[in-house]
């Protein structure tokens, strides 16, 4: 590991001062993926700015009925949370899907949003990688590519984000909110990571020295019906084939609310807005249910080992949609 400089800030304003002030510079959370990165040559930080002291440690209830998690809670703490598991249990089972219980114990929301892909071309030096370095290939077009993207990719890049937890944020049209020398700001977690296109070495759309310092879940969602679904290679510690988050509420017969996204399936987690709109307003047929997955999943472009995420993904959308929905009358 290379040597570096490390500053613990006690304020946002100091931490985003050393940043601007170090060129080269990371922020550090939990160090769940940072530091992995760090130890295979991945990631060479000249300067590291620990953000464990500031005050983003808390889950806040606001007037309006959001919540607002801060930055720097751990992936246990948010999933435990009574508020949490009662008013967005989606985002509950989506964090205790991810991981182990020692790295939950460690993630932070934050962390969990800006953590990088787990494709091995990308954290191996010795293979091209247009993410890791810009220019220099894809190797998993051609090469092992079974667990990588279908939607949403490019001929730069096929990587999919890893997190489950954002997958959740996305469906539950939650915010993410930023800190930066400029001032605050804030944007939907759906629209925070980007699809590689001819740039995927830029994961999201936070700007240069800005922190996260928390997630805004929204009154609007709270308390609605809603589920994750993961499929995995094995029952823990493994990343998504596929998975999916579903948000819905149905009145007099129709769905009045729908929040759909696919995880294990994009660069980013997918917002599935072709099928939301197809079934706004529509009885929760499992013909309809169908025809708006099915609509959402037409743009997929598999390559020859991961064709198979398409039925998957699929038959876990159609899987939750239906548990969120009324069995039809008896005849």
């Amino acid at each position: 590991m290379n040597g570096f400089g490390y500053l613990r800030p006690t304020t946002l304003q100091e931490a985003a001062e050393a940043y601007a002030a170090h060129p080269g510079a990371r922020y550090l959370a939990g160090g769940t993926n940072l530091v992995d990165l760090m130890k295979l040559g991945v990631e060479q930080p000249a300067f590291l700015v620990d953000v464990g002291a500031l005050p983003l440690d808390g889950i806040e209830e606001l007037p309006d009925g959001s919540l607002r998690a801060g930055a720097t809670v751990r992936n246990s703490d948010l999933a435990a949370d009574p508020r949490v598991r009662n008013r967005y249990p989606a985002l509950s089972q989506a964090l205790l899907a991810g991981a182990s219980g020692q790295l939950r114990n460690a993630a932070t929301t934050g962390g969990n949003l800006l953590q990088r892909t787990r494709c091995p071309y990308f954290q191996a030096l010795d293979k091209p990688c247009n993410k890791r370095d810009p220019g220099s290939g894809c190797g998993a077009l051609e090469g092992v590519h079974r667990d990588h993207a279908v939607l949403g990719r490019s001929e730069r890049c096929i990587a999919t984000h890893p997190s489950d937890m954002a997958v959740a944020l996305a469906a539950l049209d939650a915010e993410v909110e930023l800190y930066g020398t400029d001032g605050t700001r804030s944007m939907p977690v759906a629209d925070f990571h980007r699809l590689p296109g001819e740039h995927p070495e830029q994961d999201t759309e936070i700007r240069p020295g800005e922190i996260i310092t928390g997630v805004l879940l929204p009154a609007a969602t709270a308390g609605m019906p809603s589920a994750y679904r993961k499929a995995r290679d094995r029952a823990s510690y493994a990343f998504a084939l596929a998975s999916v988050a579903v948000v819905l509420r149905l009145a007099d017969g129709a769905i009045e609310h729908v929040g759909l996204a696919f995880g294990g399936l994009a660069h980013k987690p997918w917002r599935a807005r072709r099928a939301e709109e197809a079934l706004r307003g529509a009885a929760p047929t499992p013909a309809a249910l169908e025809r708006a997955v099915d609509l959402e999943l037409a743009a997929a472009r598999p390559l020859k080992e991961n064709a198979y995420k398409v039925p998957l993904a699929r038959n876990l959308a159609l899987d939750v949609l239906g548990r969120l929905t009324p069995a039809p009358a008896a005849a």
